[in-house]
């Protein structure tokens, strides 16, 4: 990933997901990559130069192939960890003791760089590591590990028709106009296709990847045992927990069938959701004759990563940013639905008519009403800075065992407090000047060494889409009073347990 630009001009986002009030999250500005070519399939010049210039790889689609990769891997690793010993015996590296030899720049960069060629599992879950609370990884590899999070090689050609013809039967470019050979975007399961039909309909076409289906067993085994082996994975990460939810993830997200109901279900909740859809909030239509299990053709939209719009009105900003959290409450406290990736790519602005397209539900996943209602009741406390409530239900949940020691437990209650700080009041709330995330932070290093246990697996998810919401904020510079969000959510909900 490291040697070529990324896939969109997207802010990522570093979040603490382990414990479910700390949410340490920090801004990294990513560049335009892939550019955009003509809608034309003969550009050849063009798409060779592209695909040459180490942005396109085979995918390693069979079991074995990706044995010999993760055996590669192993050894590289195992090369860079003695060379890097060698050369702190003999004096010639400084700081040598700042961090293991494992966790070399070299050893870093072998691992970001394997993980975006292989794709799919081993791809997800560096992924997901890298959105991990930065203090708990070496410097080395929590910097290598943003990378992978700007998206993957795309196929080579020949990989990219063969999945199309097995997909979509070998006359697929009939039922196109035009269809982009260079992918706007790829990601860890498949990459994205710019086309028209044969109507003249602008589509997206995404295309999943060879093989990642059947290796995500394999992938994740594989690689839990090199981060353990090599020390790249320290205790306070809870490496089992991160590969347990990764695995749940992918069998989900590699369901194209799936995901395309996720999508419909999406589309429906917003149309007749009367406030999101008055806000201009929509999900594009599914072109159903170009879905199969492992691709997925939607209706184009139209518009930029919505991070783009800081240079408008403060009016319109404070517009979007309110009902983003509007959106996130009502995901998870009404529908018990939430599209839980944080990619702020999946939000499109069009600044021509204020419209907000959502995109790509492979991520999305339901909440049982028993965690909502505790959740609920945590926030609730938070935002009230309530302490016996938010200690008694982090207790009830499993967030804390009741053996931790006061500086956990105070640390605990801060980094609530902090996050419950926009709904204390119904004062407009600035992100920006709040400096939320860097107070949020604060409690890193504590979390790490004191932690007894890891959250509910619940968590993992919902804490990248809510640290997702704050960091749009901030970014929109937004000024917004959210007292009345969570109060409506509050009045308005059926508590199962106990009432209110």
């Amino acid at each position: 990933c490291s040697s070529k630009p990324s896939i969109d001009a997207s802010v990522t986002i570093t979040t603490d997901s382990l414990d479910p009030l700390n949410t340490n999250t920090t801004i990294e500005k990513e560049k335009d990559a892939i550019p955009k070519m003509s809608d034309s399939t003969n550009d050849t010049t063009a798409n060779t130069a592209i695909y040459n210039n180490n942005i396109s790889t085979a995918v390693p689609s069979s079991r074995i192939s990706r044995a010999f990769q993760f055996t590669r891997l192993g050894m590289g690793l195992a090369y860079g960890t003695a060379t890097e010993a060698l050369k702190r015996t003999t004096g010639t590296v400084s700081n040598s003791s700042s961090y293991p030899a494992a966790a070399s720049d070299a050893n870093a960069e072998l691992l970001a760089s394997s993980l975006c060629r292989m794709r799919g599992a081993a791809l997800k879950l560096g992924q997901m590591l890298s959105i991990q609370d930065e203090t708990l990884l070496p410097p080395t590899i929590a910097k290598a590990l943003q990378s992978v999070r700007q998206g993957a090689d795309a196929m080579p050609l020949r990989q990219l028709h063969a999945q199309m013809e097995s997909e979509l039967g070998v006359d697929w470019r009939n039922k196109l106009l035009t269809f982009e050979e260079t992918p706007i975007a790829a990601a860890s399961i498949g990459q994205v296709h710019d086309a028209r039909l044969a109507d003249g309909r602008r589509v997206a076409i995404k295309v999943q990847y060879p093989g990642v289906g059947n290796s995500i067993e394999s992938d994740l085994s594989n690689l839990q045992m090199l981060m353990q082996l090599s020390g790249l994975a320290p205790k306070g990460l809870f490496i089992e927990n991160v590969i347990r939810v990764g695995r749940e993830e992918l069998l989900v997200e590699c369901d194209y069938v799936r995901e395309k109901e996720h999508h419909l279900r999406f589309k429906n909740l917003i149309e007749n959701d009367a406030i999101l859809s008055r806000e201009k909030f929509v999900v594009p239509g599914v072109i159903d004759d170009l879905c199969s299990s492992q691709v997925l053709t939607t209706e184009f939209a139209e518009g930029g990563t919505i991070d783009k719009v800081s240079s408008l009105s403060q009016e319109e900003r404070n517009r979007i940013g309110k009902n983003i959290l509007r959106l996130t409450m009502q995901e998870l406290f009404v529908w018990r639905f939430m599209q839980t990736d944080p990619n702020w790519g999946n939000f499109l602005y069009d600044v021509g008519t204020g419209t907000t397209t959502l995109i790509d539900f492979g991520a999305a996943r339901e909440f049982d009403k028993s965690f909502v209602d505790g959740y609920l009741r945590i926030v609730w406390a938070n935002a009230n800075r309530d302490e016996g409530l938010l200690l008694d239900q982090s207790h009830k949940m499993g967030f804390l065992t009741g053996e931790e020691n006061q500086l956990m437990v105070d640390a605990h209650v801060k980094s609530g407090f902090t996050l419950g700080e926009p709904f204390a009041s119904h004062e407009p709330y600035n992100f920006r000047e709040s400096h939320i995330s860097s107070r949020m932070s604060e409690n890193g290093s504590v979390f790490m060494q004191h932690r007894l246990t890891p959250p509910p697996e619940e968590v993992y998810t919902l804490h990248r889409k809510l640290a997702g919401a704050y960091m749009l904020c901030i970014k929109l510079n937004a000024i917004i009073s959210c007292r009345d969000l969570l109060e409506e959510v509050y009045d308005n909900y059926v508590f199962d347990i106990d009432g209110k």
